[in-house]
């Protein structure tokens, strides 16, 4: 059986491990690992199964340029590729996405999988005029999730996650 809890200190390990054979490089387990030190706002929800981490989620910040506006960006949610297909991902993303939520946020981001991240309500951030901070990020693939409409700028922005996100892209 499935749990998901938040991240606790001694799933670090673990956690890198996910990260590392989720993505087959170290850019986003060194992101995590940056993240951990220098963001005191973060959260974090691990998939434990068996006494196992299978799996990791991780909100962080974001900003909206000029308008002071303080949202989360999902990044990066991680599987390993033996418990993919098995709806760990989606429980991680659920769990996490309901946290936020309730914590009064106004928005979720995420540069993910047009396929994939639509099932949780996420829609194209060009929809609210929202622009990813990176270059040649495709439309479809920078979405958000809002849940307080009026705190988003109605002229929209640039959205900006955290400065540790710039060495994995």
């Amino acid at each position: 059986m499935i749990e998901i809890r938040k991240e606790e200190h001694r799933d670090i390990d673990s956690v890198r491990r996910v990260n590392l054979d989720a993505f087959n490089d170290e850019s986003e387990a060194a992101v995590v690992e940056k993240l951990r030190v220098s963001c005191g706002d973060y959260l974090a929800f691990v998939a434990v199964e068996n006494g196992d981490v299978v799996g990791h989620v991780l909100f962080t910040p974001v900003t909206i340029d000029g308008c002071g506006v303080v949202g989360m960006g999902l990044a990066p949610m991680a599987v390993p590729p033996a418990h993919q297909r098995t709806g760990i991902g989606s429980r991680l993303v659920r769990h996490g996405m309901e946290h936020v939520r309730q914590s009064g946020c106004p928005f979720i981001i995420v540069l993910g999988h047009s396929e994939y991240y639509p099932r949780f309500g996420f829609e194209r951030a060009s929809k609210y005029q929202l622009r990813c901070q990176w270059k040649g990020v495709p439309d479809e693939a920078f979405m958000v999730t809002v849940f307080a409409r009026e705190a988003l700028p109605n002229a929209g922005g640039i959205a900006r996650y955290r400065v540790e996100f710039e060495d994995a892209m």
